[in-house]
């Protein structure tokens, strides 16, 4: 009896109270796990090297097989565009009369300023022929060999945006302002006679004359903003994504080769393309109450 009492009478062991930061079994699984999925979403530095090691890179022949099956896409849409040109001409008009009406007409005043400004005009129409793709294929390439880990869905949004264009090509064939040269505009690209230009010469034949609408020129570079802005924390980097897609509007406004509503159907385009792409599926998994993927899963 005196033992039952004497142990009933002993002070239980005092429990363990948690002290901030120390590490716990389960916050030591849990929260690496989250800070990865965060890192590989948004781009940041910190967690982003499990989730390259472990990526692996698309296939080549599949990524051919895309690059391909556009090409393709965008041959037809060339070989067929002659056939609608009048309509393609009277969309332009009717463009450029629904941009005086609400005053978002830039693209006269900075061609015409361009046109005089020989230096800047060759400048800007090898900006305008060439950057965007050295840029935006330049990306794709170290995305493809450094980053197989966010590679497949930002592949993905630029494969989508440019279906997409194709598709309003054919449904909506338009002109370039350049082409309405009874307003005042001035071809800056063809005039310039710089090397690889598609306005006149032999490669004119392999572009669509009238495929204004969207600027992929501007989907494209809002693209390139995008991923520049994923990859890197540095400040000076990001200003230059904010900057390159705001330097492309200018150029392809003053060089004659789309109108405002152009721009703004770039914009358009690539705000879908990249909604599809990054938020449908979990939105969809979300709407049937599956478990949401990890932020840094491959796909």
């Amino acid at each position: 009896m005196e033992v039952q009492a004497s142990a009933r009478s002993r002070p239980a062991p005092p429990r363990s109270v948690p002290v901030l930061g120390a590490r716990t079994p389960g916050a030591t699984a849990w929260a690496p796990a989250r800070l990865r999925g965060l890192g590989s979403r948004f781009g940041s530095a910190a967690g982003l090297h499990g989730a390259e090691a472990g990526a692996k890179r698309s296939p080549l022949w599949l990524e051919a097989v895309i690059v391909a099956w556009l090409a393709w896409a965008y041959d037809l849409l060339t070989n067929l565009a002659p056939l609608r040109e009048h309509v393609a001409i009277a969309h332009a008009w009717a463009i450029w009369d629904a941009e005086k009406v609400l005053h978002l007409d830039p693209e006269l005043t900075l061609n015409r300023w361009l046109a005089h400004h020989y230096t800047l005009s060759q400048i800007a129409s090898y900006y305008y022929d060439n950057a965007h793709f050295i840029v935006t294929l330049s990306l794709l390439v170290f995305l493809w060999w450094r980053r197989p880990d966010i590679y497949r869905p930002l592949r993905s949004s630029l494969a989508l945006v440019n279906v997409l264009a194709f598709a309003v090509f054919w449904l909506y064939p338009l002109a370039p302002p350049r082409l309405l040269a009874s307003v005042g505009f001035w071809d800056v690209v063809g005039h310039s006679n710089t090397f690889g230009q598609w306005h006149t010469g032999a490669l004119a034949a392999s572009a669509d004359q009238f495929a204004a609408m969207p600027s992929l020129h501007i989907s494209w570079a809002v693209w390139s903003g995008l991923v520049l802005w994923r990859l890197t924390r540095r400040r000076w980097l990001r200003v230059l994504a904010v900057l390159y897609p705001c330097l492309t509007a200018v150029v392809i406004f003053a060089t004659g080769n789309h109108f405002f509503f152009d721009a703004l159907g770039g914009l358009v385009a690539i705000a879908v393309a990249v909604g599809l792409v990054e938020f449908a599926p979990a939105f969809a998994r979300a709407r049937h109450g599956r478990a949401p993927e990890p932020a840094g899963a491959l796909r």
